[in-house]
């Protein structure tokens, strides 16, 4: 294959660099960060081991650089830590993985200053100089790494043994016969002012001849593998990249590299998103909203746009432009639709707010799905003022409650956020239904099989019972004046678990959620361990009249007199009816109340009987 067409479809190149020539370029700043880079501090061990590799000629791997050209993609730059003045404000190379070995060794070697360090015990940021032990070094039974000495910022220690060490000044690293790793690439000048400090003593002579020859020609001529990326890699690969070989643990999402390349044209997405995340935090239900989600509701407005503006344009629909959410589509997210969308979606996540709590969702933990909020802003923004209206208010509360009962955003969420924005919007103009209200579906089964107070399916419901005027036993106030007060619920049992058990239920029935409904933690603390019947009486003994106590049981979905019987299987029954009708309700669908045999008979063990419900009873009853 010709050269040329092999260079053509490689996205980067393999070469090595000098030691001494990436140091030097990393202080000009011809060699830079790019400022998605996070700060990663290394401790004494590890710059040990990297130094003491060196001085052995042993490999310390690869780095990778990115070309930098000048393409609009460029990312913003900062200079190496311990790089002051950097000459070149412009590098032509950024360090992708590395970025803790070649700042330790600039550091080192090169920046004449103390080396920033991680205490290991207390994880506090120190300094530290470091030398190589003369005699130590030469000696071939000798650990390198022992050889190699570290000293405070003051350059004085005193050691285990009690005796101190002290370099405070050149003529005492002399006596010490410790040679700073910071002279390495000025060991002449180091060279005559030590000999002429032991008035050219022939052994000392000899020794640091044997230092250079042995030690320090391995820095001179210590050469690092580089892998260099072209620049016409685009933004997503190199974040791909990035992910893939960064070694400290650090993930790199969209926004950090989004925010380093809008940097290059002075705009800072991080300031731009700050303000905005302040205002937010006013607002419950967006206090836990991310960077990310609002760069995900920015891309697929934008996206929109591009797609109506095909239409108008006479696109055929095969060919019309796709609405997507995924890391790709978001880093082709240029600043200027960024900033055209910004305030638009920031008002989109606002009206979301006000509809969710018109469904008494209040806060970002009653929200089992982020990416619902997400999409919600992105149509509230699409539509603008034709949200204002009942009609489509109800229409969206039917796709909110499918896309949470349905659970139908548990997987390839970000391509289901696409095709909402698309679908939800023509069938609020007069379309056909959205795919997640057609596929979303809700049985029997996930009444049974949910028992944690976190998932869509409880969330939900906890949602809907307090959309529905759900009341505390315990104070008469409605649920939701409870929560404005900030006091805590939480999902608790009905049928009490130590009660069940004496009765020999199954733990599948009363842990599940037909047995659990949100109440206050004194009114947990009031029912206890006892029959329905006995803490209803405990309740009418208070002073809460057995009408108004009906009145709070219905409002949780419960027929009273099953309680006052404490019949908890006819309980189960009728409040499984109830609460699949409430959902069914919520979802615009009719929920089927027979249990699907073979799913339940996986799950149970076989006994998907045991789980049926019984229409006479409900009918009897």
């Amino acid at each position: 294959m010709p050269e040329h067409q092999m260079n053509s479809i490689s996205t980067f190149d393999i070469t090595k660099y000098f030691l001494l020539d990436v140091m030097k370029d990393i202080k000009t700043g011809r060699i830079q960060l790019p400022d998605f880079q996070r700060d990663w501090v290394w401790d004494d061990i590890h710059v040990r081991r990297l130094l003491a590799s060196i001085s052995l000629a042993y490999p310390i791997g690869a780095v990778m650089m990115l070309q930098q050209g000048n393409q609009s993609r460029q990312f913003k730059p900062r200079p190496v830590d311990g790089v002051l003045k950097p000459e070149n404000y412009a590098p032509n190379l950024l360090i992708l993985d590395g970025q803790q070995r070649l700042t330790t060794l600039f550091m080192v070697l090169l920046s004449e200053l103390a080396v920033t360090i991680k205490d290991q015990k207390s994880q506090k940021i120190i300094k530290k100089w470091y030398y190589l032990d003369i005699e130590k070094c030469l000696d071939p039974e000798c650990d390198r790494r022992s050889a190699i000495v570290a000293l405070p910022e003051s350059k004085i220690a005193r050691i285990f043994t009690g005796g101190l060490i002290d370099c405070s000044t050149p003529e005492k690293e002399y006596q010490a016969l410790l040679f700073p790793l910071s002279k390495v690439f000025f060991f002449s000048e180091w060279r005559s002012k030590f000999s002429k400090y032991w008035q050219y003593d022939p052994q000392k002579l000899e020794l640091i001849d044997t230092l250079e020859l042995e030690v320090l020609k391995k820095f001179e001529h210590y050469q690092i593998p580089v892998i260099q990326l072209r620049d016409s890699l685009p933004k997503e690969a190199v974040c791909q990249v990035f992910e893939d070989t960064n070694t400290s643990g650090c993930d790199l999402n969209y926004f950090d590299l989004m925010s380093s390349s809008y940097c290059t044209a002075d705009f800072s997405l991080r300031d731009d998103w700050k303000r905005r995340e302040n205002r937010f935090q006013s607002l419950k239900v967006l206090r836990k909203l991310r960077s990310t989600d609002f760069v995900q509701a920015v891309t697929l407005v934008a996206g929109y746009a591009k797609r109506i503006e095909a239409i108008k344009k006479g696109w055929n629909t095969d060919k019309l432009p796709g609405v997507a959410c995924d890391r790709a589509e978001v880093l082709k997210l240029t600043k200027e639709e960024y900033q055209k969308w910004a305030d638009p979606i920031s008002r989109g996540f606002e009206e979301s707010a006000r509809f969710l709590y018109s469904q008494k969702i209040f806060d970002a933990d009653d929200l089992a799905y982020p990416i619902q909020l997400v999409i919600l802003s992105a149509i509230f923004t699409v539509l603008e003022e034709r949200s204002r209206s009942f009609q489509v208010r109800s229409m969206l509360e039917r796709w909110l409650w499918c896309g949470m009962f349905g659970e139908v955003y548990t997987r390839w969420y970000e391509a289901r956020a696409g095709r909402d924005v698309i679908e939800v919007p023509e069938w609020l103009a007069g379309g056909s239904l959205p795919l997640t209200i057609v596929q979303a579906d809700f049985s029997f089964d996930r009444l049974i099989s949910v028992r944690k107070r976190y998932g869509a399916v409880y969330q939900g419901l906890a949602a809907l019972l307090r959309r529905e005027g759900a009341i505390d036993w315990c104070t008469g106030e409605e649920i939701n004046d409870v929560i404005y007060f900030e006091e805590q619920i939480d999902s608790h049992h009905i049928f009490p678990v130590a009660w069940c058990r004496k009765q020999g239920i199954d733990p599948k029935k009363y842990n599940c959620l037909i047995n659990r409904t949100p109440l206050s933690a004194k009114t947990n603390k009031k029912i206890g361990s006892k029959a329905p019947s006995v803490y209803l009486e405990e309740f009418e003994l208070s002073g809460t009249s057995a009408r108004r106590l009906d009145e709070m049981l219905r409002s949780h979905a419960i027929f009273p007199i099953t309680l006052r019987r404490d019949d908890f299987e006819k309980f189960f029954q009728m409040r499984a009816n109830n609460l699949l009708t409430l959902i069914g309700k919520a979802m615009g669908k009719t929920l089927s109340f027979e249990s699907l045999e073979d799913s339940v008979g996986e799950s149970h063990n076989g006994n998907s009987k045991e789980y049926k419900l019984n229409p006479e009873i409900i009918r009897n009853y």
